[in-house]
């Protein structure tokens, strides 16, 4: 007996949800979140927004994911 595991199956415990979804999100931004948060602008040559503080955790990591992009660290 043989297991077919197609590589084209996604597996829906590792696909990644929009943070704008995750039950937590309006949660305030972790500790390593605003860390790299902040290494991430540093890098981008870009200022701490104003709402720094007070960023979600969705909100931080949209914004991660954008700077992830304009660094070339995303990938």
């Amino acid at each position: 007996m043989t297991n077919d595991h197609s590589t084209d199956a996604v597996d829906p415990g590792t696909a990644e949800k929009d943070p704008a979804d995750w039950t937590t999100g309006d949660e305030p931004m972790t500790g390593p979140q605003r860390s790299y948060l902040e290494t991430l602008l540093q890098q981008a040559g870009q200022d701490a927004p104003e709402n720094l503080d007070a960023m979600t955790k969705a909100e931080a990591s949209k914004r991660i994911d954008e700077l992830q992009d304009a660094t070339g660290r995303g990938n």
